[in-house]
């Protein structure tokens, strides 16, 4: 019996999920209840996928919807689409990538495109008036995968914290991120060690919409696992150690 409560510890210990944490929790129902948001409201923030949460660092995509004017050039006050290659066409000049830049970015981009050969020190306002949501996807060894839509800047390590962090047996030092490729071509693939990212050892990739994110298990923690699981029912069969004649 001190073999088999020794085994069943060690399982808890190593593998401990929400099994074992509520039945070792004491009941603070009571508690919960009072702390629990009030009916109707989510539980926790939800990600931003509205005008109203466009921050100064949001990316602009393909398919936004930008409102350019000129100081005092009446004439170059155009609505601009952002096409699938990520250019805007302006007056004038022609085609100019802006996908990957913020609004003031395109700005000084656009202002740089004028100066070129038409405007002196021209003054350059945009609006994003519409913008496309932005959407990762996170699966594998996480605790919420799922599609999650953005705004703004996404770094792989807030990616994760949006599903909610890595879940049983998760491999962090082996993260797989998944990217269309330029003009139709195969995604690219890159591995990242998360654990070292959170040590401050590597940087912190930034995440593009309709990245993949794939967080691996780790295959020794689930060998191990079963191994344990093995020691434990053998552990309780009394026939375990008895061979056939």
């Amino acid at each position: 019996m001190r073999k088999v409560l020794c085994g069943l510890a060690m399982w808890a210990v190593f593998f401990g999920g929400p099994a074992f944490a509520q039945a070792a929790a004491p009941d603070n129902s009571a508690a919960t209840r009072q702390n629990a948001p009030p009916a109707g409201q989510p539980s926790q923030p939800q990600p931003l996928d509205t005008l109203a949460g466009l921050s100064a660092d949001y990316r602009v995509s393909p398919n936004d919807l930008i409102d350019m004017e000129v100081y005092g050039v009446p004439e170059l006050k155009k609505t601009l689409r952002v096409n699938s290659s990520g250019q805007i066409t302006l007056p004038l000049v022609g085609n100019l990538a802006v996908v990957g830049m913020t609004g003031q970015q395109v700005e000084q981009a656009i202002a740089a495109a004028f100066a070129d050969k038409y405007l002196q020190n021209p003054q350059v306002s945009i609006y994003i008036k519409e913008f496309t949501v932005r959407r990762v996807t996170v699966e594998g060894a996480v605790a919420k995968p799922g599609i999650y839509p953005v705004t703004g800047e996404l770094t792989l390590l807030r990616a994760i914290a949006l599903a909610g962090g890595g879940g049983n047996y998760a491999n962090l030092s082996e993260i797989m991120l998944y990217r269309k490729g330029a003009d139709g071509q195969q995604p690219t693939q890159q591995t990242f060690n998360l654990e070292a990212i959170r040590d401050g050892k590597n940087p912190d990739p930034v995440v593009l919409a309709d990245d993949v994110i794939v967080v691996k298990r780790s295959a020794a923690r689930a060998a191990l696992r079963d191994s344990l699981f093995r020691d434990i029912i053998d552990s309780i069969n009394p026939f375990s150690g008895l061979t056939p004649r």
